[in-house]
């Protein structure tokens, strides 16, 4: 990578780990804390999530705006501010509504300053070059939550989670922030023509098919978030029911997150010779693999080992997918836009999942959630099936002739 790439990627790197790891992150370690001190239901305390998850859904196409507008730079430097005020209001609340108010703002800081505007500020300096950008600052955003529990638990050991929380604001003014407002800064070493080819479409698309396009991309990466975060809390549970000891759950559940970060990397390998939708395509079908092996191969080490694998590796390449599939359709220009639209329905998704999947395998069985995770999977899959032939058709129809982006 050149130097400004490098910088770029380690100065989003930071924000992000930092970004996720105080919040998203956080409940798993104070969570039960909050909880009993401001005497709620463990449950409520854990609501805060969904709460920051459906903050963040409906505010994404609104975000989106503000990146067109003010650039990546600014609307994350904004998110950052946000942040702290959100940790800090989470550290002095007192009860239900002053804490829900907290994740209100942790939700509006997360929009602007979580993933999408991240990338936009990739794709703002690489163009249609983001991909391998965008695919290392998501192995190093995987490593959020080992990096930021060990300092969060001792921050709390040290001064309880309210100081921890206080502790964690003060670092997103102190290094996010900072951060976020020299990314404007940072010298754009790409030519004009490179900069003035951000407005090429990559595909002659008419205006029906860019908007099936659109829609296919939402359902498949929809559900396969549904399908992913609602897995992923159930799943030490899931091992269990389908035969692993507690101890043996416990492994493959770590090994579920090296999976994960290995298959970034193995993309970022091999991601030259690969597309989005080839990445789509792998990813659903590992998730698709994984389940149906739990339903017809299950109680044995070696199928729970294999299942763990195919969950992990599929989990890491479909992330790597869903945020990457926009530049495969539309033009860099329009990227930040087109990806903040996207995460309406991805972050209601995300919202949703862990309580739909929970209530499933509670209410009907292992059974059921393992064939509801199945289905959504699958459908994901034809989803991009879809999109593979869209693609085509744009290819062969725009042989030659690439089509400058409308300005909308």
């Amino acid at each position: 990578m050149n130097m400004p790439r490098t910088i770029l990627v380690a100065a989003l790197a930071v924000s992000q780990i930092l970004g996720w790891g105080t919040t998203y992150e956080m409940p798993a370690v104070f969570g039960r804390a909050m909880a009993a001190d401001l005497g709620l239901a463990n449950e409520m305390a854990f609501a805060g999530l969904t709460v920051m998850m459906l903050t963040m859904a409906f505010l994404g196409p609104w975000t989106g705006r503000q990146i067109a507008r003010h650039g990546a730079s600014r609307v994350l430097a904004m998110g950052s501010v946000l942040m702290a005020s959100g940790l800090a209001m989470l550290a002095i609340s007192t009860g239900l509504l002053t804490y829900a108010f907290a994740w209100l703002i942790l939700g509006a800081g997360g929009s602007f300053a979580l993933t999408v505007p991240a990338f936009a500020a990739v794709v703002e300096r690489e163009g249609r070059d983001a991909r391998r950008a965008i695919g290392i600052l998501m192995i190093f955003t995987g490593l959020s939550s080992a990096v930021c529990w060990p300092l969060l638990t001792l921050a709390g050991d040290a001064f309880g989670w309210r100081g921890a929380l206080l502790a964690a604001a003060g670092a997103q003014l102190v290094i996010a922030l900072p951060v976020h407002l020299a990314l404007g800064r940072i010298a754009i070493t790409r030519s004009a023509e490179d900069r003035a080819a951000d407005a090429i479409e990559p595909l002659a698309l008419s205006r029906g098919m860019a908007t099936a396009a659109f829609l296919l991309i939402a359902l498949s990466s929809s559900l396969s978030s549904l399908m992913t975060f609602g897995l992923s809390p159930q799943l030490l549970h899931i091992l269990e029911l389908s035969g692993a000891t507690p101890a043996l759950a416990l492994q493959l559940g770590s090994l579920r997150a090296v999976f994960g970060i290995s298959a970034r990397a193995v993309d970022l390998v091999l991601g030259k010779y690969t597309s989005p939708i080839t990445t789509g395509l792998a990813g659903a079908a590992m998730l698709t693999g994984s389940t149906l092996l739990l339903i017809f191969w299950s109680g044995t080490p070696s199928s729970l080992v294999i299942f763990t694998a195919l969950y992990g590796f599929g989990s890491g390449v479909s992330a790597l997918a869903r945020a990457t599939m926009p530049l495969a359709f539309f033009s860099a220009s329009r990227f930040a836009r087109q990806s903040a639209r996207l995460s309406l329905p991805q972050n209601l998704a995300n919202a949703t999942a862990p309580v739909l999947m929970t209530a499933v395998i509670d209410r009907a069985g292992i059974s059921t959630g393992l064939t509801l995770a199945t289905l959504l999977a699958a459908t994901g899959f034809a989803a991009i099936l879809g999109l593979a032939v869209i693609a085509r058709r744009g290819r062969v129809e725009g042989a030659g002739s690439p089509t400058i982006s409308p300005s909308s």
